[in-house]
């Protein structure tokens, strides 16, 4: 979004008079916001924001097949998505929910947003302010405390799945391509996951190995306290990280222990490491 362009949004909901209630009371309390697209689940949901690209989607947390925190997660993957474009950021993610009180809390962390059903004007109020502001941030040349949380975000989006009911197991174990022999490579001893258009490569303090997981599914099935992804293509274990410098052109490059290999940490993720 540009200075001159209005912000632009996806709204999700199952229930067609939700998603009514919702339009018309955006339109009531930002009227410059233009909703280009509306869902009636969570895969709709994914394929109009990487149709639509908007700078904001609303998802109602419950929906049938595919639901609003599993649609989430795979538009947090979209931007590993080669059709999405380097400068393009992903859209700030609104819940719409009836949830308890252990959701709220965690939104008002601040990695995301909700709205409470059904939309109340003085609520969706302070969240459009919310997200006016971080649309803002995004116009000016991008800080580091300016970035998007990635981290954080998919943090959360396994903790809610969590408590929906969807407990989450994460791999303990690799199988590789090592040469010509097949490896079972413990999770713990990876340093990083670099991708290409065909392979990933799983690398060791030890050796380097390949498999064919593309980075926007290891995301989902590694621990994301643990496995940080830190660019479009490329995932870090932090227990390795060794320290974070900068370059001349200002990039900021992670350092990781057993390795000598620098990683270039990519502009949405640069919040990551706030304090370098």
């Amino acid at each position: 979004m540009s200075a001159m362009d209005a912000p632009t949004a996806v709204i999700a909901d199952d229930e067609r008079l939700m998603r009514e209630q919702l339009r018309a009371r955006l339109a009531e309390v930002w009227p410059e916001l233009t909703v280009v697209a509306e869902a009636r689940n969570g895969q709709e949901a994914v394929e109009l924001v990487a149709s639509h690209r908007p700078d904001l989607v609303f998802l109602d947390i419950r929906m049938p097949g595919l639901t609003g925190v599993e649609a989430a997660r795979r538009i947090a993957q979209l931007e590993a998505d080669p059709g999405w474009p380097d400068d393009r950021p992903l859209p700030e993610i609104v819940f719409i929910t009836a949830y308890d009180q252990y959701a709220v809390e965690a939104f008002e962390q601040g990695v995301a947003d909700y709205v409470l059903k059904p939309a109340e004007r003085e609520r969706l109020q302070r969240t459009v302010q919310r997200l006016r502001a971080r649309l803002a941030r995004r116009e000016g040349a991008p800080q580091a405390h300016d970035a998007p949380a990635a981290a954080p975000l998919q943090q959360l989006l396994h903790k809610l799945a969590a408590g929906m009911g969807q407990p989450k197991s994460y791999l303990k174990w690799i199988q590789a391509s090592v040469g010509d022999t097949i490896r079972m490579i413990p999770v713990d001893e990876v340093l990083f996951f670099v991708s290409d258009e065909k392979y990933t490569r799983v690398q060791t303090a030890a050796f380097e190995a390949l498999i064919r997981k593309p980075i926007k599914e290891l995301v989902d099935e590694l621990d994301p306290e643990v496995f940080w992804q830190i660019h479009r293509s490329t995932l870090v274990n932090t227990r390795h990280v060794a320290g974070v410098t900068r370059d001349f052109r200002g990039r900021q490059l992670v350092a990781v222990h057993g390795s000598t290999e620098k990683l270039e940490v990519s502009r949405s993720y640069t919040g990551l490491f706030k304090s370098m």
